[in-house]
């Protein structure tokens, strides 16, 4: 990998099994409004077209650090099934990878206050790998080759159990493996199958006062489980404020706003709790939300998911 981040490496330990196994998938802070990326069960579920955008830059300081942008579009298209788009861009080191995926989701009734909805999801990534950005290894000529659109399938599934104030979800986004860019091995590496564990509830502490607490959990088959542990508080259904814990890696502060009924904006700062910390200056993150809600159903109250 480039310099910077190699000095880092091996100076000073600072890549922690978060890093090494958890950076894989993007990762995002603002998981709650971006379901889409991680459970193809979630299409749909707000009844109405929704279309989310988010701006991720990682580690800012650091040369080579993550930086990923992602847009979803969903919408429901009949009684019971939902589709959705989602496409995602990331940049690590000397590599690109663009996801593209299609999801679709099937809903039935689970009890008066919940619906049920199983979802699946395929499409394709490319891989971009320029190792004149970075370092290879000499011992092995694959890393003097560089890697251009090489495109690798992608099929996932979820559930997501949901109601008007709670919500949990299991997923899988990808069941098949290939080959990936790791930034600690500094070249190719197997990628490993994730599951996504995603929930979280809304109270009414007042008429004007909602607060939601939110997981998200993610486990790697040889890697520590991975947890994002947030609360929100939404004052007047229009502003929102709230704090996120990522285990082993870094706590958050969130800030959003209810522009319109139909706009919302958020904000996402994080600060590196690791050793890390000694050479970045935390990681930004913007999302923006547009939904087209139904006239004829009227203007649903924000739920924060």
């Amino acid at each position: 990998m480039i310099r910077t981040i190699k000095t880092i490496i091996t100076g000073t330990l600072v890549f922690t099994a978060f890093t090494v196994f958890g950076q894989q998938d993007p990762q995002y802070t603002q998981y709650m409004y971006n379901t889409l990326t991680v459970n193809s069960a979630y299409a749909g579920s707000n009844g109405h077209l929704a279309i989310t955008g988010l701006y991720r830059t990682q580690w800012v300081g650091i040369e080579g650090a993550p930086e990923t942008q992602s847009l979803g579009i969903d919408s429901p298209v009949g009684k019971n099934v939902g589709l959705g788009l989602s496409v995602v861009n990331e940049t690590i080191g000397p590599s690109e990878e663009q996801y593209f995926d299609l999801n679709f989701s099937y809903t039935i009734q689970a009890s008066p206050s919940h619906k049920l909805a199983f979802g699946v999801k395929g499409g394709g990534r490319l891989l971009n790998i320029d190792w004149s950005k970075g370092n290879y290894r000499d011992d092995d000529v694959e890393y003097y080759q560089n890697i251009e659109n090489k495109l690798l399938p992608v099929i996932g599934a979820g559930i997501y159990l949901y109601g008007e104030k709670s919500y949990i979800g299991l997923s899988v986004p990808n069941f098949l493996t290939d080959e990936r860019y790791d930034e600690v091995e500094e070249g190719l590496a197997d990628e490993r199958i994730h599951v996504y564990m995603i929930g979280g509830l809304v109270f009414d502490l007042s008429a004007n006062t909602k607060f939601k607490p939110a997981v998200l959990v993610k486990y790697v088959p040889g890697a520590p489980l991975i947890a994002d542990i947030s609360a929100n508080f939404m004052f007047y259904e229009r502003f929102i404020l709230g704090a996120s814990v990522r285990t082993g890696d870094s706590v958050s502060g969130l800030a959003a706003f209810q522009i319109t009924n139909s706009i919302l904006v958020g904000y996402a700062y994080d600060y590196t709790t690791t050793e890390l910390r000694e050479f970045n200056s935390g990681t930004h993150e913007i999302m923006l939300r547009f939904e087209l809600k139904s006239k004829d159903k009227g203007l649903k109250s924000p739920r924060f998911f």
